[in-house]
């Protein structure tokens, strides 16, 4: 399941929302990413005051189904969710929430962690950091392109 929104969430309900009468799950490993104050662009320590991501309706939601499709292929997920904001966001606001679920940890884990990894590399959203030195693109990341190399 796939939402694209630019209203919070709260990944407590997200998360029992998501297996609710389910009794052929063993385990559900989830992951919130937050909007962090003191990092920019290119790894420096440097304040920020807020990030807005922008993405484009439609190319968005088919990527992000494309990826979660991916990863119910490699594992046995018994459900899945990606949550991804959009708008202006203040450092301490989530941006993303992904939950896999399956009758083994270990497949829920590695799961949840191959999603976090390609959606920091293939979603298309393009983040805008507002900070002390004016507003600056979010660059692409070599350590990000490194994780999801492990997945190939």
């Amino acid at each position: 399941m796939i939402r694209v929104q630019q209203e919070d969430f709260d990944p407590q309900a997200e998360a029992a929302a998501l297996i609710a009468g389910r009794t052929d799950i063993g385990g559900i490993v989830t992951f919130t990413g937050l909007v962090r104050e003191l990092i920019d662009n290119e790894g420096r320590p440097a304040a920020i005051s807020a990030m807005t991501l922008e993405h484009y309706p439609g190319m968005t939601e088919k990527m992000l189904a494309e990826i979660e499709a991916e990863a119910n292929a490699r594992w046995p997920l018994a459900a899945s969710l990606i949550v991804h904001r959009y708008g202006r966001l203040e450092p301490g606001d989530r941006i993303v929430f992904v939950a896999t679920a399956s009758a083994h940890r270990h497949a829920a884990f590695e799961a949840n962690m191959f999603l976090i990894d390609w959606l920091k590399t293939r979603a298309p959203f393009w983040k805008l950091e507002d900070g002390e030195a004016g507003p600056a693109w979010v660059a692409a990341r070599d350590s990000d392109d490194e994780a999801v190399e492990r997945w190939r």
